[in-house]
């Protein structure tokens, strides 16, 4: 599977985390967001600007800025 940022998605894209690149402060809050390898993400939707991104992972909605989704990459569904 291809890997790309998470920013490069689409709304209605399907990927799986593959790596978060974040350190120190900015890595914890990700994580603790509950955007760890392994976990499927879905883009449901972008604001007018296209940030931030509305992703949808396990049983919640997750907004994002563009600058925190920089940090993840991800494997797109085939």
């Amino acid at each position: 599977m291809p890997v790309k940022p998470l920013r490069a998605l689409r709304v209605n894209e399907t990927a799986i985390i593959h790596q978060v690149r974040a350190e120190g402060e900015l890595g914890r809050r990700i994580r603790d967001m509950g955007l760890v390898p392994g976990t499927k993400v879905k883009v449901t939707g972008r604001a007018p600007l296209e940030d931030p991104v509305a992703l949808r992972l396990r049983d919640f909605t997750l907004t994002l800025r563009n600058n925190e989704a920089d940090w993840i990459s991800v494997e797109v569904s085939s």
